[in-house]
């Protein structure tokens, strides 16, 4: 799986932290931000655009709160990201919103909760079915 992860200069540090621990899992991840002064609404273009494009599997965005980066990345048509804190929002926002990015707060959770939220969120899969009808709701809304 290819998961693209950006950050802004708030998060930085726990963009670090998640990418080591998901290249030690033998996932593929692409840094979209590599600078150290990005502001959230940069960092989290170009990890929702390049998602829309097909060049990743899943986002995971980084800020200081998740909010922030949340509500850039749902402003593009056919986004859908949810901003997480623990582990059982993380699989289940996958399990039934089919959500392609999540968000995290480098000051909201810690390193070894981050980690367990991207663990969840990464390992769930798109339940479907009955679900689908909401996801298609949101999409006609764009």
């Amino acid at each position: 799986m290819k998961v693209l992860i950006g950050a802004d200069k708030d998060g930085l540090h726990l963009k670090e932290v998640i990418k080591k621990h998901l290249e030690e899992q033998g996932y593929e991840v692409v840094d979209k931000t590599p600078e150290t002064d990005l502001d959230f609404v940069d960092s989290t273009k170009r990890v929702a655009k390049d998602i829309l494009a097909g060049e990743g599997d899943r986002g995971i965005l980084i800020d200081k709160y998740g909010v922030g980066s949340f509500m850039v990345a749902n402003k593009f048509k056919g986004m859908i990201c949810a901003a997480v804190s623990d582990e059982h929002s993380a699989k289940m926002t996958r399990n039934h919103n089919n959500t392609k990015v999540i968000s995290l707060g480098a000051g909201i959770v810690g390193e070894e909760l981050a980690k367990n939220c991207v663990d969840a969120y990464l390992k769930s899969e798109y339940a479907g079915g009955r679900h689908q009808i909401r996801i298609d709701m949101l999409n006609r809304m764009c």
